[in-house]
């Protein structure tokens, strides 16, 4: 399903990064939360591809496609 994004538990502690790099998910995704273009991360990062960066992140939405919020009020 993704050809880019893997996990190994020897790298990043099994975070789930882009084949070939040290660059987790999440790590892509805090740059572009802080403002960061597509074009930005390309040229900071040569390492990365087009493919992998929007792989990244279609993976991150992926994973929180079916993540439910629960608000559970607890009295004492």
């Amino acid at each position: 399903m993704f050809s880019h994004i893997v996990y190994n538990p020897e790298i990043l502690n099994g975070k789930p990064h882009i084949n070939g790099t040290r660059l987790s998910v999440e790590f892509i995704l805090e740059l572009f939360a802080s403002g960061a273009t597509k074009d930005e991360v390309l040229k900071a990062y040569p390492q990365l591809t087009v493919e992998a960066v929007e792989e990244a992140l279609k993976y991150a939405a992926q994973s929180v496609k079916n993540e439910v919020l629960l608000d559970v009020k607890v009295s004492a």
